[in-house]
């Protein structure tokens, strides 16, 4: 019996420039290009086994790491809505390991591992050749000064999607804790040079990312924006009531701007239990899927990942796992059209029509 094709993946979110900014090792391109770790998630030649055509590669500026007490013996490892907010990220530090992220994208693609990608264009040329296809994303945003000077220089650099906010509070907005069960309705809306740099994204055309994001900058960005609505990386919180999930007004609130959002693989946002239990299998994946589709219609749905940022099911392990999903999909009943869809055709799409 002959093994269906592989069907390209183009991915919302990974963290892997952050993985390669943070190892020892001083060839990072042949880390990249030969073979990672076996428990990093993405690498070239698994990216080939698993049909990774490329996707939205972030610069996050990784958290000042606190000391905090240990757990008393006995205590629940389960998630719980006490977890704090990571503390914020002076700009000099996020400065530093943003360009040290996009200076590591711009020689793997001097090395022939990638083409970085400004258009829809370059993403399809990219895939018709066989060259995995990374789009310049950065996952919060504090390394960008208020007066946004350092916008328009990584715009120039070819930053085409930008995370106001990961989990922290920053110069723009808020992010929302790791908190389960909880709403996303926690902290203040964007502050004033968040809604300028919001008209300064739709200006110069950069997607804006809505994962991380609470509930009142949501509603900011909603207001403020002429660009459809994205959320990277994102689950259903009627599902998994993670504070990083998407509630069914901000599903709404993306259906009505003809927006997207890409399925997280975390299993912490997936599990209705909010566990981080890596036996979570791919039908939990599956029906947040279906929920997603119910919500956003055939064009609204893609793959987020977060690879290299987070805990995925072992059902998948990493991304040469993706046919996994795939064939969970068609499994379930979609068809090859909606599969392709969701893969990759629906980011390319959003792209297009957000960065041209």
């Amino acid at each position: 019996m002959s093994q269906a094709p592989l069907v390209p993946v183009f991915d919302g979110h990974n963290d892997t420039l952050l993985k390669l900014y943070m190892t020892q090792q001083a060839d990072k391109e042949k880390l990249f290009m030969e073979g990672a770790p076996a428990n990093w998630h993405i690498d070239l030649p698994r990216a080939k086994k698993g049909g990774f055509a490329g996707g939205m590669f972030a610069m996050f500026p990784p958290p000042v790491e606190e000391e905090r007490p240990p757990k008393p013996v006995g205590a629940s490892t389960m998630p719980g809505n006490d977890e704090p907010m990571a503390p914020r990220l002076s700009i000099d530090e996020a400065r530093t390991s943003t360009l040290g992220m996009a200076s590591i994208l711009f020689r793997l693609e001097r090395a022939g591992a990638l083409t970085v990608c400004r258009s829809a264009a370059d993403i399809r040329a990219a895939m018709a050749r066989g060259s995995l296809a990374a789009v310049f994303h950065i996952e919060g945003a504090e390394a960008i000064d208020t007066d946004l000077a350092a916008l328009d220089v990584l715009h120039a650099a070819g930053l085409r999607s930008l995370g106001i906010v990961w989990s922290r509070p920053n110069a723009f907005g808020h992010g929302v804790p790791f908190r389960f069960p909880a709403s996303p309705d926690i902290g203040d809306g964007l502050t004033d040079a968040g809604k300028a740099l919001v008209k300064a994204c739709n200006r110069l055309k950069i997607q804006i990312d809505l994962s991380h994001l609470n509930e009142k900058g949501f509603r900011d960005v909603a207001a403020l924006s002429d660009a459809p609505l994205v959320a990277t990386h994102s689950n259903v919180h009627s599902i998994s009531a993670s504070a990083r999930n998407l509630t069914d007004w901000q599903l709404g609130a993306i259906r009505d701007s003809k927006g997207m959002v890409g399925l997280n693989f975390a299993t912490g946002f997936l599990d209705p239990r909010g566990s981080s239990d890596r036996k979570v299998g791919l039908d939990i994946m599956v029906r947040h899927v279906d929920a997603l589709l119910e919500a956003l219609g055939e064009d609204g749905v893609g793959f987020g990942s977060d690879f290299d940022g987070a805990g995925i099911s072992d059902e998948i392990g990493d991304v040469a796992g993706l046919p996994n999903l795939i064939d969970a999909l068609r499994k379930h009943g979609y068809g090859e059209e909606l599969i392709e869809k969701i893969a990759w055709k629906n980011w390319v799409g959003m792209l297009e029509r957000v960065i041209g």
